[in-house]
């Protein structure tokens, strides 16, 4: 693969795996557009890895204390950082469930121009009533196990490319009142099951298809989206320590109007 496409997919998915607007739509966009072929499965999986590895640097504090919990509660003695591992795998049980069935019966009508076009602009308005509407007053260490289902049911809208599954969890842990940095906590606390999972998946079809192979091209591509991420993840929390998630919001609405554009023909 030329050395530009594998910089561009890196830098996409790392910058948009985490901000709430749509690291898959955006990923779905390029072939689309550009007119370039599949990245390949290599490439896929090296920046799963890449991503993954930036959120757990950066909540290496909040991953150290649930491992902690775990084995604490091996022993037999719960503490919050076990709770909080229970109400994440929780919440990531719906996604796991339907991310299986459609990957069985196949997603490739979902991956179109209009389907992104509306993702991204419906939930983006979503993303805007919710963060508008939503109270304050609650931190992860407030949620119980109601709240992890409706977020993990809500997690699996983001399926559907240009939902943004950073945005969807961001979304409905505001509709329940949560401050908006701690939103985003829980959803990227949330996304290291998620991403483990969707990079177990291609990594065994990597395996499968007998060309797992560690090559140059996975590592400047996991490198670029490790960077890249752990890039975004720091601006993103800055911002919300004192602004909203409303440039991210305009930002999805042009895109959306801009796509639809192009899908129905308005835009040449």
């Amino acid at each position: 693969m030329p050395v530009l496409h594998i910089v561009v997919l890196a830098l996409i998915q790392g910058i948009t795996e985490f901000l709430p607007i749509s690291s898959s739509g955006h990923l779905a966009l390029v072939p689309i557009l550009a007119g370039w072929p599949d990245q390949g499965l290599i490439v896929d999986v090296a920046v799963h890895v890449g991503t993954l590895g930036a959120v757990i640097l950066y909540f290496w504090r909040d991953v150290f204390g649930m491992v902690k919990g775990l084995l604490m509660a091996l022993r037999g003695r719960l503490d919050g950082q076990a709770k909080m591992v229970g109400l994440i795998i929780l919440a990531t049980i719906p996604v796991v469930t339907a991310g299986y069935g459609l990957h069985h019966y196949g997603i490739d009508g979902l991956r179109s121009l209009n389907v992104i076009a509306w993702a991204t602009l419906g939930f983006g308005l979503v993303l805007w009533i919710t963060d508008k509407a939503g109270m304050t007053v609650r931190r992860v260490e407030h949620l119980g196990v109601s709240d992890a289902v409706i977020i993990g049911l809500a997690q699996v809208l983001a399926l559907i490319p240009g939902t943004s599954r950073s945005g969807i969890t961001m979304s409905a842990a505001r509709m329940l009142g949560m401050e908006r940095r701690e939103a985003a906590r829980f959803s990227m606390l949330l996304s290291i099951p998620t991403i483990i999972g969707a990079g177990a998946l291609k990594g065994y079809e990597l395996y499968q298809s007998g060309d797992a192979r560690l090559t140059s091209d996975a590592i400047l591509a996991a490198g670029l989206a490790f960077i890249t991420a752990l890039i975004a993840i720091f601006i993103l929390m800055a911002w919300l320590k004192r602004s909203s998630f409303t440039p991210f919001v305009i930002y999805r609405i042009l895109l959306g109007v801009g796509l639809l554009g192009l899908s129905y023909g308005y835009i040449s």
